[in-house]
């Protein structure tokens, strides 16, 4: 068995063309396109590239979108200021404050300064806590992405057996959660999890890890479903994922490269939860 690619550039691109018809729809009937914010401190490479693939997309949608660039020792009371101005701006629909920040700030009290219903990155612990009580709201995007991704493939996930790899409240704790809302049996596992024994018995394998290369073909069962959400710059700084492509490819019947798999899907996903904040807050 050769595994078939899951194309996230294509399933993103229809995402985006949904959106724009719904971007026009929410400024025709408001007077004005939804708009996000996106908040960087210091100038981490990685960090400068995400923000302006952001921006772009954001802009090709017709979005409103503002870039605020921090100084890398800008202080925790500047930040949190900056976001309470933010918040009581009625044109942002969005917040997003790009991950990793500065180590001298203290990450969780900036996410949680973000007002919850402007909280486009869905990490705010109210909009968690939704998640997990099977009410959600604002969702974490690479978390929603690879939901769609697998709808997208036509796999309905209730009744089958998901392993996630990688507990980060960013991934795979909400990861966990949707597939929970959608009826899988999950096992979500961590560094003292027996991970092989685990992932030969799934049908659906997410690896978000951050590990090159960590899952082997021999960890996958014939023909389960394989999503790659790790990011990593093997040899040469090549990027490659936690998945050994190569192998896992002889065993999947499904499987999303890297890159031009989960990532695209991510930053779609930010801009629906940035249209569809803008909905919530116009319905208030």
């Amino acid at each position: 068995m050769v595994a078939k690619l899951i194309d996230g550039k294509a399933m993103a691109e229809k995402q985006r063309a949904l959106l724009v018809e719904e971007v026009r729809g929410f400024e025709k009937a408001t007077g004005r396109p939804p708009g996000i914010a996106v908040l960087r401190a210091g100038e981490d490479p990685a960090s400068r590239i995400y923000v302006a693939s952001k921006k772009r997309t954001a802009q090709s949608l017709g979005l409103n979108s503002w870039e605020h660039v921090l100084p890398e020792q800008v202080t925790q009371s500047e930040l949190l200021g900056l976001i309470e101005r933010l918040n009581g701006e009625e044109e942002v629909d969005g917040i997003l404050v790009q991950l990793p920040l500065p180590k001298h700030l203290d990450t969780h009290a900036v996410l949680r300064a973000i007002l919850p219903q402007k909280d486009v990155d869905g990490f705010h612990p109210m909009n968690a806590g939704s998640l997990f009580q099977g009410m959600p709201t604002l969702v974490p995007c690479t978390p929603l992405g690879v939901m769609k991704m697998l709808e997208e493939i036509g796999c309905g996930v209730a009744g089958k057996r998901a392993v996630v790899i990688g507990r980060s409240n960013i991934v795979g704790r909400p990861m966990a959660a949707l597939l929970l809302n959608a009826s899988a049996s999950v096992v979500l596992c961590h560094s003292k999890s027996d991970v092989r024994a685990e992932t030969l018995r799934a049908d659906i394998v997410i690896a978000a890890v951050g590990v090159a290369g960590l899952v082997r073909g021999d960890w996958i069962r014939e023909g389960a479903i394989v999503i790659d959400v790790g990011m990593n710059r093997g040899e040469g700084g090549k990027l490659c994922g936690d998945v050994a492509f190569e192998e896992v490819s002889q065993k999947a019947a499904w499987l999303t490269p890297v890159p031009g798999g989960v990532g695209p899907m991510t930053i779609a996903m930010l801009m629906h939860n940035t249209v569809q904040a803008a909905k919530l807050r116009c319905k208030r």
